[in-house]
């Protein structure tokens, strides 16, 4: 049995409304899958969460639109820590692929990178967008 992992990924829309929500969603899933070489039916299911200053669409209406018909996502807010960077996209895919979580690639694109710095070399971690 192949077991289930977990890819995460983010991305900063460009602004709060429907084609900035769903345009930053779409590159950012289209981004996760070709990183990880992954088909459709590799995808278990699908999480989303955006900060609270994004609230014009849901991310999972735009991965919809992509084809994931049958795919089980469910979108959420995400904490309201003071400071935290603003209009970030977060999805977690849960995969089965077959790919150890050595071989997984994490997708952090553009400012998103510093959220992660653990899994984006060279990255200094600035959640907090301190100086």
């Amino acid at each position: 049995m192949t077991p289930v992992r977990g890819i995460r990924g983010a991305i900063r829309a460009d602004e709060n409304n429907r084609e900035s929500v769903q345009s930053a969603t779409r590159e950012l899933v289209e981004a996760m899958m070709k990183a990880n070489d992954l088909k459709l039916t590799d995808i278990v299911s699908a999480f989303f969460t955006a900060t609270p200053d994004l609230n014009a669409d849901f991310p999972a209406y735009a991965t919809r639109e992509l084809g994931w018909k049958h795919v089980p996502m469910l979108c959420a807010q995400e904490i309201n820590v003071p400071g935290a960077m603003t209009r970030v996209i977060r999805i977690l895919f849960h995969v089965n692929n077959g790919s150890t979580p050595e071989e997984i690639k994490h997708v952090y694109l553009g400012d998103t990178k510093t959220l992660r710095p653990d899994l984006a070399e060279g990255e200094k971690d600035d959640r907090r967008n301190e100086s």
